[in-house]
Order: C-alpha cells, then structure tokens, then sequence
C-alpha cells in the first residue's frame, strides 16, 4: 500500500431526480440514519445524507438541467453518480495519479459537500466509473 492509497469509501453518490421522494426508502424503509442536507451551489446540486457504517449514501439532485447531475440524469437516468474514496493529502495524490498518466477532471482540489476538499478522475481512466477522492 503506498502512501497515495485511498483510506476508505468515504461516500457513494447516487443520482435521483428529487430526494424528497427518496428520503423515506433510505429512511425509514432501509433504516439508514438521515444525516441531512445541503446544497451546493457551485456545483449545482443539492444533497442529502444517510449514514450506513462510516460511509455516507448521498442522494444528489440536481439544481438544473444544466448542471453535472442534472446532465447525467438526462443521458443515463437515476443511478450511481460517483465513487468517493478518502485520502489523506489530496495535492500529493492527484499529482501521484497525473504523473502515472491517470486523466484527472481536477487538477486541483475543490470545495465539496461538508466543506471537504475533493476531486475528480475522469471516468475514461477508471473504466467508466466516476471517481472522486476528498480529504477531510
């Protein structure tokens, strides 16, 4: 394990069309601890959280049409957005996976939900799936 190793899945992305219609499966039906909400404007998104062990499930609605999720709900439809995987020196790491050649969608951190500082790899380098990495 290198020092750029993913510490845990901090959290799953999943994209719906409006969380208020998906709060009582999450909820009360699964049983999942509802932990909140926030919204996010600079990505366009409003989120809610449910706890299941130390991961997070995020329920991601999109603010518009044309925003990531909303454009992802419009080509692929309600479904897994995102992987995020916690690391520990966010910089360190993205420039570990640039220097390997991985495509990154950020080439530097941003502010995402709860304040932590997260990236993007592009899927085309991770078989498709949309990875994110955040750091506390």
């Amino acid at each position: 394990m290198s020092d750029n190793s993913p510490l845990k899945i901090d959290h799953i992305g999943i994209a719906v069309e409006d969380i208020e219609s998906k709060k009582k499966l999450y909820a009360e039906v699964m049983g999942l601890e509802y932990k909140g909400e926030e919204t996010i404007e600079d990505q366009g998104v409003r989120v809610a959280f449910f706890r299941i062990g130390e991961t997070n499930i995020e329920l991601l609605e999109p603010l518009g049409e044309d925003t990531p999720v909303g454009k992802f709900l419009q080509k692929r439809g309600e479904g897994i957005h995102h992987i995020a995987l916690a690391v520990k020196g966010i910089e360190q790491v993205i420039d570990s996976y640039r220097s390997d050649g991985v495509r990154m969608i950020d080439e530097k951190p941003r502010i995402g939900a709860h304040g932590k500082r997260i990236a993007f790899l592009h899927p085309s380098a991770t078989g498709g799936v949309l990875l994110e990495i955040c750091e506390e």
